[in-house]
């Protein structure tokens, strides 16, 4: 499992760790807009709270990743990112995981706030592929362009000014407390990733052997 607040680097990472290591990375992030994308119930139910900077319902959150740890590509390992964000996932997830499928490490991304709103405020998300990219420390060769598809980028809506003071106030409330939590149980680590994405891949790698 991945932890850590908005715009720590988990994506990022939990995406580069799953292809180097051919695991599934489950994001209950990218889950849920491609739900608000298609336009489902679900979608239209979670983009309310999305939009606001608020939490989903624990019950939406816990019911996909239910569904989706037991898919084939996430029998032998996974990588959860995004996922729990309170006690009360938390302790859900654990009903539902036993013995090989049990979390082996949770690694925290630490990063000071002054620095995950320069991140969030500044990053954009191809509409076509999902790459995400940053307007000064990663921008595209052609702006508002995805180097990779060709997508037009977009600013998610949950990185406007006005959700990111809300975003970070409800991690500081609800998801901190997690640390305690996976601290007792003693399979937390943490990284320094307000480093250069290279470095903290290095480090990561050395972290969950």
């Amino acid at each position: 499992m991945f932890l850590g607040a908005p715009g720590a680097g988990k994506g990022t990472q939990a995406k580069r760790v799953a292809e180097a290591a051919s695991v599934a990375h489950i994001s209950t992030g990218d889950m849920l807009r491609q739900e608000v994308s298609a336009g489902t119930p679900l979608g239209l139910e979670a983009k309310t709270f999305m939009d606001a900077g608020k939490l989903v319902p624990d019950e939406v959150i816990i019911g996909m990743v239910r569904a989706r740890i037991q898919q084939p590509d996430a029998r032998s390992a996974w990588i959860l990112d995004g996922f729990p964000r309170t006690l009360p996932q938390a302790e859900a997830l654990d009903r539902n995981l036993s013995g090989s499928a049990a979390l082996s490490h949770v690694i925290y991304f630490a990063v000071p706030e002054s620095v995950l709103i320069g991140r969030l405020s500044g990053r954009r998300t191809c509409s076509k592929c999902g790459a995400i990219w940053h307007v000064e420390h990663q921008p595209t060769k052609t702006p508002g362009i995805c180097d990779q598809c060709g997508g037009a980028l977009v600013q998610r809506s949950d990185d406007r000014p006005e959700a990111i003071g809300k975003r970070l106030e409800v991690y500081r409330s609800q998801t901190s407390p997690l640390l305690a939590y996976y601290r007792d149980r003693r399979i937390l680590r943490e990284i320094d990733a307000n480093r250069s994405p290279d470095v903290v891949y290095k480090e990561l790698l050395k972290l969950m052997q």
